[in-house]
């Protein structure tokens, strides 16, 4: 996930990317906890693009709240 593409979307897009990717995150720890997930990094990742998603919605929510 690259941080440039999540700055040109809007808030409401990035609350919706951030709440697939947490249930995503749900998933992978399960399987990973069941044994079905192989690639145990994968939950990292997700964890580091939720930051990311965090990050960039914050700041849209900061630029917001000044311009008002």
């Amino acid at each position: 996930m690259v941080v440039t593409d999540l700055k040109n979307k809007n808030i409401k897009d990035l609350k919706e990317e951030l709440t697939k990717l947490e249930k995503d995150l749900q998933k992978v720890v399960s399987d990973i906890l069941q044994k079905k997930e192989k690639n145990v990094k994968k939950a990292s990742f997700l964890r580091k693009d939720i930051a990311r998603i965090k990050t960039v919605l914050n700041e849209k929510l900061k630029e917001e709240k000044n311009e008002h």
